[in-house]
């Protein structure tokens, strides 16, 4: 079990850490330089997924060095629980239309497929000039529907992870890595 800081005693209930600091950040670069290279002369819109993918977008973005807009969708289907509900809401529309946009959705997590599939269609309904996804995380296991990623970060194995974004009831966000959450993955078994 590997620990980098414990923050403000929150790392207690954290177990293992399935992805480190290193590791996200030089594979945020990878992803970015590829975004960088497939959009030449060309400004894509990167669509932050709220809450969950706020860091990963930051990064993101500052890890492509093209002329690139923000955008953010906020939506929800978990509350506070581990498991998805499987409905989909839209709380926070886009800003800007995407009608003729390149457009890259950027997620936290591949779980279900359930979330970026219904946004991909909504997306697509806007009439964007073309749309990809961007994922830090998909966890194949979880799979309900096929979701294309065109940018991927990391696979990881069926267990409820926060960190870098992503949370258990709004906590965990600040952590600057990817690790297992002990109590929820103990208390889903």
């Amino acid at each position: 079990m590997t620990h980098t800081k414990n923050y403000c005693g929150i790392a207690e209930d954290v177990g293992e850490v399935l992805i480190d600091e290193e590791s996200i950040q030089r594979r945020v670069k990878e992803l970015g330089a590829q975004i960088s290279a497939e959009y030449a002369g060309k400004s894509p819109i990167l669509v932050c997924i709220l809450k969950g993918a706020c860091l990963f977008h930051a990064d993101l973005i500052r890890a492509t060095p093209i002329d690139v807009f923000m955008d953010f969708i906020a939506v929800g289907s978990y509350g506070a629980s581990t498991q998805s509900s499987g409905e989909v809401r839209i709380l926070k529309d886009l800003d800007e239309s995407p009608e003729g946009k390149d457009v890259i959705l950027v997620e936290d997590i591949l779980d279900t497929g359930l979330t970026l599939n219904y946004l991909i269609s909504y997306i697509k309904s806007r009439h964007p000039n073309s749309l990809k996804v961007a994922t830090l995380l998909s966890k194949p296991a979880r799979r309900v529907v096929d979701v294309q990623v065109d940018y991927l970060g990391f696979e990881i194995p069926d267990q409820f992870v926060v960190g870098y974004g992503l949370d258990y009831a709004q906590r965990y966000r600040n952590l600057p890595y990817v690790a297992v959450l002990k109590t929820a993955n103990q208390s889903s078994k």
